[in-house]
């Protein structure tokens, strides 16, 4: 999550430049010790004077029961005042809101309009959101080459989850026509961000030979990766794919995950 850290932007209809540096200082202080009392009583002050910040973190606090009892409606009510402003954060915060139905009934419209209006601003997780709309039809029309668009944009940005969404979609062909190439390269580049479901994907394309050469020992290697950092089809995968290997092969499958691993996936 966002670390509750200010930039403040002052306008001329609040208190004096100093007096407001001094309660962001002493704000950030309170977040870093974890004093949220003290940063929910300071964020307050700043955000009944129109602080889009202060505003923001208020919305983030009540949305997660930092220091306040969790409180969705009052989470709503700030997020809406940032995120009227043109604060994309808030923006994406408040899509969420409608997407759980948080403090509101849910609305997958309402929800697809302030995730564009932050993914706009180029937020990578609103991007992402819309994108999985896109992808799902949900608030708004099912199209593939949007969500596509959108998760691109995310992806480009090394947004995780959309690029492993990008190898999926590209794996099975979902609305567009099935690209193996395409899938393994994200599921690559999110395999090796560390996302061990894109590890257990990549090792699949491996074993079947799918958008690249067939290789069990490439494929026990991602198995093995995917099950040290906890994916749980892992090790069927694993028993799977042992079966056609040498105890030779199985060795050196075991030695190239380490060096994977040992390299923070820069020798895979």
């Amino acid at each position: 999550m966002l670390a509750m850290t200010l930039a403040l932007t002052l306008t001329a209809n609040m208190a004096r430049a100093d007096d407001l540096d001094d309660a962001a200082a002493d704000m950030n202080a309170a977040s870093r010790s974890g004093d949220y009392d003290t940063a929910l009583n300071l964020n307050e002050a700043l955000a009944e004077q129109g602080n889009v910040y202060a505003q923001y973190n208020l919305g983030f606090m009540y949305r997660h029961g930092k220091s306040a009892v969790r409180d969705y409606k009052k989470a709503m009510k700030w997020f809406r005042k940032a995120a009227d402003q043109g604060y994309a954060h808030a923006q994406s915060n408040l899509g969420d809101m409608y997407r759980l139905g948080n403090g509101v009934k849910r609305d997958d419209t309402e929800a697809a309009k302030w995730y564009r209006k932050a993914a706009d601003q180029g937020d990578a997780y609103a991007q992402y959101k819309l994108g999985g709309l896109y992808d799902e039809g949900e608030g708004v029309r099912r199209d593939a080459k949007e969500a596509v668009r959108w998760l691109r944009k995310a992806a480009d940005q090394g947004y995780i989850l959309a690029r492993y969404k990008l190898g999926l979609i590209y794996d099975k062909g979902e609305g567009l026509i099935e690209d193996d190439k395409e899938a393994v390269k994200w599921y690559r580049l999110a395999a090796e961000q560390g996302y061990y479901v894109a590890q257990n994907n990549l090792g699949t394309m491996y074993a079947n030979g799918e958008g690249v050469l067939q290789d069990n020992k490439k494929a026990r290697m991602w198995f093995n990766i995917a099950r040290s950092n906890g994916h749980d089809d892992a090790d069927h995968n694993i028993k799977i794919i042992t079966k056609d290997m040498t105890s030779a092969d199985i060795s050196t499958a075991q030695d190239m995950a380490k060096r994977c691993l040992a390299s923070n996936y820069q020798d895979c």
